[in-house]
């Protein structure tokens, strides 16, 4: 398998569709860098990243507002296709399994998008089982 990991900014409001019977929270990413090419210029380059979030988190959309800073993992795939001045060009999709919201377009974090960004990576953890005392005396090591 093959997973890629991106942090960056959206690009647009995050859109909400419905295929079939399976919602899909559509957004794109830009991810920026800067490096120096061999002339020793400096270079600005950004990548975007389509997105598409087959999950039943949808309420998360409402926070992936354009501008926002996020951080999304998943499986890459790649697009040819012929830009509007008909030359070729390739597009970068991911199929999103994690995202999580880093701070807010004016650069804050509120409590709302940490709420959100916990529930949306909720990991379980499960109960201690019988086998553990519950006296911290009798460690077994």
């Amino acid at each position: 398998m093959i997973s890629l990991q991106v942090i960056g900014n959206l690009g647009a409001d995050a859109e909400t569709n419905t295929v079939g019977n399976n919602q899909v929270i559509n957004f794109s990413v830009a991810h920026n860098e800067r490096f120096k090419d061999r002339n020793g210029q400096m270079v600005d380059r950004t990548v975007w990243i389509r997105c598409a979030y087959w999950r039943d988190q949808t309420t998360l959309a409402q926070y992936l507002r354009k501008g926002t800073q996020v951080f999304v993992e998943g499986i890459p795939s790649a697009e040819a296709y012929t830009d509007k001045s008909g030359q070729p060009a390739a597009a970068l999709r991911l199929r999103v399994n994690r995202v999580e919201l880093l701070g807010s377009a004016s650069g804050g974090s509120n409590d709302a998008q940490n709420q959100e960004r916990q529930s949306a990576n909720a990991t379980f953890v499960p109960p201690p089982s019988d086998s553990m005392s519950q006296d911290s005396d009798d460690l077994p090591f």
